[in-house]
């Protein structure tokens, strides 16, 4: 902790550059992706303080859509899309899931109840082989799903059918560091 600690004792230093965040931020994108700490949005996009709105959740999954009882996912898409008026929206998923990858083995998480009844929003299981460590094919399907789930946001579904919005799916290697991208005319996974 400590030379985190000593980072942050010296960050804001000079104070001036950072005096132009009070006026307020209008990012374009709202990153959507896994709360793993080899996950870094601005490390992986080259973004500056500003620049991106970012949701970060256990893997990277967007709940189901309900007026009854929203969720702080829900909450973030919604202020991204009306207020700040995002203009894209990426979900990242990662190799080497620790969720997607207990998913497609369909490991017994009773002895983390919390972290089972999260991934149950992540169904319906996505499709992989159990064997693969990077659980690719898995983390792929499971960020397609997540988009078709966004699609069911009203805020998001209004942006998309007036073409305000648009969606992206990536896939990133934390291995190598690579990003791919979701091709629908391909219906693959490509280099950016």
């Amino acid at each position: 902790m400590q030379p985190f600690i000593d980072h942050a004792r010296t960050f804001g230093q000079p104070p001036e550059k950072f005096a132009a965040h009070a006026e307020g931020q209008s990012p374009q994108v709202l990153f959507i992706t896994c709360a793993d700490s080899r996950v870094v949005p601005a490390l992986i996009t080259g973004a500056r303080p500003g620049e991106l709105f970012e949701l970060r959740t256990a893997g990277n999954i967007v709940p189901p859509y309900t007026f009854e009882h929203p969720t702080s996912e829900a909450a973030t898409i919604e202020y991204a899309v009306e207020v700040l008026g995002v203009k894209d929206i990426v979900v990242c998923g990662h190799s080497h899931c620790g969720a997607v990858g207990a998913l497609v083995r369909g490991d017994d998480l009773d002895a983390v109840p919390a972290v089972r009844d999260w991934l149950h929003h992540a169904t319906p299981r996505p499709k992989g082989a159990a064997e693969d460590p990077t659980v690719a094919e898995g983390v792929q399907n499971h960020v397609l799903t997540q988009l078709l789930r966004l699609r069911t946001y009203p805020c998001v579904a209004a942006k998309l059918d007036s073409g305000e919005l648009n969606l992206h799916a990536w896939y990133y290697e934390v291995h190598t560091g690579a990003v791919l991208a979701h091709r629908p005319q391909t219906d693959t996974f490509e280099a950016l």
